[in-house]
């Protein structure tokens, strides 16, 4: 795939914004994202994504300012359900998501973080929701998975004073999960995502379904899920070569089955 949006299909998928330096959230980068994310929901050997972006100024700078004035009244309303639909794609896929800040991640492009499941930033980036600032809100999930991840005291203090944090800042308040020397970003992320996908795939699509369904489900509904789960797991092959490999002290070999 050319363009704005790159993919590199495999175990490790990885899905890079291709419009550096700021990596803007234009209607056709939403676009050629939409297709491929729908080529790695469709891709069987997919067990893990890292989602990185062009170039080390910027991980992604949200949305064209300039096209602001042309969204004025209904005309918004058509960008802001295409983001939705597509970053709640890149949210509800089976397989975990690890972004690769490199840079900034401001507005829409930390909304576009925030639907993933896993975030490794540089130690220069600087993140934000600074949209009241220019009179908007944030509109592609910003006032809710924020919250989901930081709590709501911090979402609030983020979006209300639309201050940009250091990436040391947001792992104190676990908006990235680690921080790492400058260029290290997309390194450090596809080392993790390796380790995820020589974990048994059958289990970690249950693990992170699960993980996601504790949010707005009371526990023992949640705890009925994780036990139908469990079975499932346990019902398969991945599950005796884990026990086998484990007895035999060497590397299982899974097969997603």
């Amino acid at each position: 795939m050319t363009g704005l949006v790159s993919l590199t299909l495999g175990q490790r998928c990885e899905v890079r914004l291709e419009a550096a330096p700021m990596n803007l959230v234009s209607r056709e980068l939403t676009m050629q994202l939409r297709e491929a994310l729908k080529r790695v929901a469709q891709h069987e050997d997919a067990r893990v994504v890292v989602l990185s972006s062009a170039g080390d100024r910027t991980f992604c700078a949200g949305s064209d300012i300039a096209e602001f004035e042309g969204l004025h009244g209904q005309g918004a309303e058509g960008k802001l359900l295409l983001e939705k639909l597509v970053y709640r794609q890149l949210a509800v896929l089976e397989v975990p998501v690890i972004a690769a800040i490199e840079g900034h991640a401001l507005g829409g492009g930390l909304e576009l973080a925030l639907s993933c499941d896993i975030r490794v930033a540089s130690e220069h980036s600087k993140l934000g929701l600074p949209e009241l600032r220019l009179g908007v809100v944030p509109g592609s999930g910003g006032t809710q998975r924020l919250a989901r991840v930081v709590g709501l005291g911090r979402a609030k203090e983020m979006i209300l004073l639309g201050e940009l944090i250091t990436a040391e800042r947001a792992e104190q308040i676990g908006l990235v999960n680690r921080v790492v020397p400058s260029g290290q970003a997309l390194t450090i992320a596809r080392e993790m995502a390796d380790e995820v996908a020589a974990r048994g795939p059958l289990a970690v699509r249950h693990a992170k379904r699960l993980i996601d369904a504790s949010l707005d489900r009371p526990l023992d509904e949640g705890m009925a899920l994780e036990l139908d789960a469990s079975e499932d797991v346990f019902s398969s092959a991945d599950m005796l070569e884990g026990a086998r490999a484990f007895k035999d002290k060497r590397a299982p070999r899974f097969t997603g089955r």
